[in-house]
């Protein structure tokens, strides 16, 4: 890595100092005192990588690896699920944009809670909600408590997503940083891959509701060792929660939100843009909150570094296009090119297992000549296979569909964790776990808004079409163009954030 990010020895140990503005404490403070004792006491925590810690990893990841499972097996279950509770396309997105947008929002609201609570206790929270919100879904016998479900493990999960990095970015070795991100998002980027052939092969056996059961056991296994595994590494306060910008921020995610998925039923209504408006009302004011607020829910000082910024644009861009395409192939693959469910929620499996070979790989790369080479490559590769699908459009075949997804997944193992690295380490130190929590925001953001986008123009086309086929068909056509276009959007970004870095380096 760059020497930025290099502690000066390996095993170095960190150093804690007393809190800004923070007043010394009288004994006798009860929950106050015993707070301010932990922070007082607290003994610096040594950075190895260990077993312990490769399993606490593992253990936070799992819940969003559960999660992504559920969400692209849900993909591959949507014509089901659209005739069982009769809705239609635009409402059935929503126990993927729900969970989204509950994830997006809860994510940074991470760095009050890891200052106030123990890593054990949320991860242990985390669990509890998101194997509840899997119960609700598993027994659901109506669309709105399957949603409900949905919004709950998304409240699970956007507190395990932060703590998983927050782990890497707290606990593992500097020099063996890019591969420990790389293999966090490894535990994620499998996800994709063994959803959609999952969901279908269980949906053929079982039917929809066993998708969930079946990986109940998986999060008990998780529970148990992350119990026992997840350490703290660093001290407790008693920060203020920023409810203002907690509030703001809601309100911007998810009139976005609400505004794409109207579009596809009223096009450009008066109502759509009033949601719109709302939408820009409420980014402004979160804007000037933040600016001002004495405890911001987003640290504003993280805005002021262009690498970074750069960089999370294309994270956000990445994401889009993953989610759009996990929820554009197997429908496509279904209703336009009359593939079976097991077919279609095999699709994607080889280029989102080949994530799983690229990610720590990448990471390796940039940990040992820079950023540079693994994102050129990957950036290169997700604007290919984008273009591929949009050239070749009217003669798509399953099988042209498979070998177009590999080039996008190798593009994805190469490029996006390494764009998460490098704009890290556009950060000052203090600033990176704030840093971490923004990206993970945005990633959960640009998916929900990919999903909703491509459902809105796939369901604008589907509407106005004399037959299902015709409108999936010519939705799909316009959605892919989307999908390159975006891409296309996160190539300049990072070649924005390179020139930054040379700028800065200068």
């Amino acid at each position: 890595m760059h020497s930025s990010c290099r502690a000066p020895r390996s095993g170095a140990r960190g150093r804690f100092a007393r809190i800004p503005g923070e007043t010394p404490r009288q004994k006798g403070d009860t929950l106050s005192d015993t707070m301010t004792n932990e922070v007082q006491s607290f003994e610096p925590f040594e950075r190895r990588l260990d077993a312990k810690l490769i399993a606490s990893i593992v253990a936070a990841g799992s819940l969003s690896f559960s999660a992504v499972v559920f969400e692209t097996a849900m993909n591959v279950a949507l014509p089901a699920l659209m005739e069982e509770f009769a809705v239609d396309t635009a409402t059935i997105q929503w126990i993927t944009s729900g969970y989204l947008l509950m994830l997006s929002v809860m994510i940074p609201t991470f760095s009050f809670l890891k200052a106030r609570f123990r890593s054990r206790r949320l991860f242990i929270a985390a669990v509890g909600l998101f194997l509840a919100g899997t119960l609700f879904c598993a027994a659901a016998p109506a669309f709105p408590v399957l949603l409900l479900g949905r919004v709950v493990q998304g409240v699970g999960t956007g507190i395990a997503i932060p703590l998983m990095f927050s782990i890497v970015v707290d606990q593992v070795p500097y020099e063996q940083t890019g591969l420990m991100m790389g293999v966090a998002s490894l535990i994620t980027s499998v996800a994709p891959a063994v959803g959609p052939s999952y969901g279908g092969v269980v949906m053929e056996i079982a039917g929809w509701r066993m998708v969930f059961v079946c990986l109940v056991p998986l999060l008990l296994i998780s529970f148990v060792v992350g119990s026992i595994c997840v350490r703290q590494a660093t001290p407790l306060s008693r920060p203020r929660f920023d409810v203002p910008g907690f509030a703001l921020l809601a309100l911007c995610f998810f009139s976005l939100i609400l505004g794409i998925n109207m579009a596809s039923r009223e096009g450009a209504s008066p109502t759509v843009a009033g949601v719109f408006a709302v939408f820009v009302a409420a980014l402004v004011l979160f804007a000037l909150h933040i600016r001002r607020s004495d405890h911001p829910l987003l640290n504003p000082g993280l805005f002021a570094h262009p690498v970074f910024v750069a960089s999370v644009v294309v994270i956000a861009a990445i994401a889009f296009a993953i989610l759009g395409f996990a929820y554009l192939v197997p429908n496509y693959a279904q209703l336009a090119l009359g593939a079976s469910a097991s077919l279609s929620g095999t699709l994607l499996l080889p280029g989102c297992g080949l994530v799983a070979i690229f990610a720590p790989l990448g990471g390796r790369v940039l940990d040992r000549v820079g950023a540079g080479v693994p994102i050129a490559i990957g950036m290169g590769l997700l604007l290919v296979s984008t273009l591929l699908f949009v050239v070749f459009a009217d003669a798509l075949t399953p099988e042209l569909m498979l070998g177009f997804y590999i080039f996008f997944g190798v593009g994805q193992g190469f490029g996006m964790s390494t764009t998460m690295t490098h704009g890290l380490q556009g950060l000052p130190e203090e600033l990176r776990t704030d840093g971490s929590s923004v990206f993970n925001t945005l990633q959960q953001l640009g998916g929900s808004v990919g999903v909703s986008a491509v459902t809105a123009v796939v369901g604008a086309a589907q509407a106005g079409a004399s037959s299902m086929h015709d409108g999936t068909v010519a939705g799909g056509h316009a959605a892919f163009m989307l999908l390159a276009a975006v891409i296309a959007m996160a190539v300049v970004a990072n070649l924005v954030a390179f020139r930054a870095r040379r700028r800065a380096a200068a």
